[in-house]
């Protein structure tokens, strides 16, 4: 979704107009559900996908009209068999997109707020008001009621603001999207796994910190795409950050006494997600050496340890999948 914002402001900045091209709603078997995006651009190149096959196809040859037109439009898609038949699906679905026409300075406050949102530990959603095919409103807002760009406070609908895309059909009609979620994901160490996992959960959507004590391995360039990389104290990690609720930890240090002192840390608050890397004998000297100092015996319970989905991964690259995917699933679980 980043990438999606910037690369809207790059195209505003420069005077170019495009379409971003978004699915509203769907039902039965379709590829990608609401909330996903595709952008198209004046000079025929599309960065997204709203799910690939006939539809998306379809979508991409309607932006281009609009663009020729200058104006959005909405469009209710229906897979046939053969469609669905060619993207492994074996019944139908349909979708219903919405092709919003972007050109002029306008909107460049709205989308830089959303793309500086992404450093921020606080939960976005972008509002679309439409009325006959057209955005009339649109802005973000947090989870506190604060807007930017229209003012749609008063006339936004209860229950717009969920962890997922909501949309209400009428006279008018709204579309909420959750575009930042709140919670850090913190990587405590900077070695080979880490250098594989960062960037790829940094990839997949998730706001990414990695935290060493090394000045070699706190080095930006080894985690491209990652907001922040923190030089600091393992035995002192408050002295740097701040945890919360929503804040997810991932601890793979430079060795086993190391995660222990992070773990200790970590399990003295409530978040959404701890996993650490490591034997089944590691597991149970932890949970010793915890006891030790006071935990109940239960407290090493919360965290997902050995961390990730048993695929039977091995190099870093494997092991930084089989964790990325166990915090997709946990992420997914949440938003149900």
């Amino acid at each position: 979704m980043k990438e999606r914002i910037t690369a809207i402001l790059n195209a505003l900045n420069r005077r170019e107009a495009l379409i971003l091209v978004s699915i509203l709603a769907s039902s039965g078997s379709t590829p990608r559900g609401a909330g996903a995006w595709m952008l198209v651009f004046e000079d025929g190149h599309m960065e997204g996908t709203i799910g690939g096959g006939a539809v998306e196809y379809a979508a991409y040859r309607h932006a281009l009209k609009l663009l020729e037109d200058k104006t959005s439009d909405t469009v209710g898609y229906r897979l046939s068999k053969d469609d669905v038949a060619g993207l492994g699906m074996v019944c139908g679905g349909d979708v219903t997109v919405y092709f919003q026409y972007l050109e002029g300075t306008a909107y460049i406050p709205l989308f830089s707020r959303l793309a500086d949102a992404f450093l921020e530990n606080r939960h976005l959603w972008l509002i679309r008001r439409m009325e006959e095919n057209r955005v009339t409103a649109m802005a973000a807002c947090d989870g506190e009621g604060h807007f930017w760009g229209d003012d749609l406070a008063g006339s936004l609908p209860d229950g717009m603001l969920k962890s997922q895309p909501v949309f209400r059909d009428g006279l008018p009609a709204y579309y909420a999207e959750p575009i930042v979620r709140a919670g850090w994901v913190y990587v405590f160490g900077g070695g080979h796994v880490s250098q594989e996992l960062a960037p790829l959960l940094a990839h997949l959507g998730f706001t990414v910190a990695v935290f060493e004590d090394r000045d070699a391995f706190a080095d930006p360039s080894l985690f491209p795409g990652v907001q922040k990389v923190i030089l600091g104290d393992f035995q002192n990690l408050s002295a740097s950050i701040s945890l919360t609720e929503k804040d997810s930890a991932v601890v793979m240090t430079r060795g086993h006494q190391a995660d222990f002192d992070v773990i200790a840390q970590l399990l003295r608050q409530p978040l959404f997600y701890i996993g650490c890397i490591g034997s089944r004998r590691k597991i149970a000297e932890t949970r010793r050496k915890l006891s030790l100092l006071g935990f109940p015996d239960d407290a090493y319970d919360v965290v997902h340890s050995p961390i990730g989905l048993d695929i039977g991964a091995e190099t870093p690259a494997e092991i930084a999948v089989c964790i990325a995917a166990e915090m997709i699933q946990c992420r997914a679980d949440a938003r149900r």
